[in-house]
């Protein structure tokens, strides 16, 4: 079968269920997935999905420490009201009181991990809920189209990039994005066993060993006082 046109956006190595994405190329869309030649899967025509072994993630709690890997923090904005109530640009929309709580929160909790960058959809509830995180570690926040609304095959490729950095990453991003990133993530080896959760104020750790993402969880914001 030939890859649709676009080509390949994504090479993942799959090494006893662990992830490794790697970006070629950009592509639109991502719903056609299936493994070519044992190393990877390409954007095709057929939605096959490949047999594989899988690596249990696990769900709540503190991120685990037992491998010597860094992590990619997956932040869902926190509290912003109502879409619907809000008049103007949704662009434009603000963490309401309850939000402005959940990012204290955040930032309290992450604030002693090695992060060494924070990223974050230039829409304002996502900047609001990463800003306390950065004033407390003097980090800028870096407004990136990659995490906007409707931009989970971006934010893949940013993964890629930050997954061989050095230090831990925080990305801030919406509702959809990072189920869909998630999805792609469980599709391809990764056992996401929470992976439709996505609430407001939540966090997804992603731990990374050598480049590969080998586990996944979920921190819904009561385990870390941000309910």
């Amino acid at each position: 079968m030939a890859p649709v046109d676009g080509g390949t956006p994504v090479h993942a190595e799959i090494d006893d269920a662990a992830v490794q994405l790697r970006v070629l190329h950009r592509s639109e869309g991502l719903d056609h997935l299936r493994f070519r030649d044992g190393h990877g899967f390409r954007l095709t025509a057929c939605p096959e999905r490949p047999s594989r072994r899988r690596r249990p993630a696990t769900s709540g709690g503190p991120p685990r420490t037992a491998r010597s890997g860094l992590m990619l923090h997956l932040v869902r904005h926190a509290d912003a009201g109502s879409r619907g109530a809000w008049v103007g640009d949704d662009f434009e929309r603000p963490l309401d009181d309850h939000g402005s709580m959940q990012a204290e929160a955040i930032a309290v909790t992450l604030a002693g991990r090695p992060v060494r960058r924070i990223l974050s959809s230039p829409y304002v509830r996502c900047v609001a809920t990463v800003a306390p995180l950065g004033q407390i570690l003097g980090l800028p926040v870096e407004a990136s189209d990659e995490l906007a609304e409707g931009s989970y095959a971006e934010a893949l490729e940013l993964l890629g990039s930050l997954a061989a950095a050095e230090g831990d990453s925080v990305l801030c991003s919406h509702g959809d994005v990072i189920p869909g990133v998630l999805w792609v993530l469980a599709r391809h080896g990764l056992e996401i066993g929470d992976r439709g959760r996505c609430k407001k104020g939540s966090i997804w750790e992603l731990e990374v060993v050598d480049g590969r993402i080998v586990a996944a969880t979920y921190r819904h914001p009561r385990t870390f006082g941000a309910a």
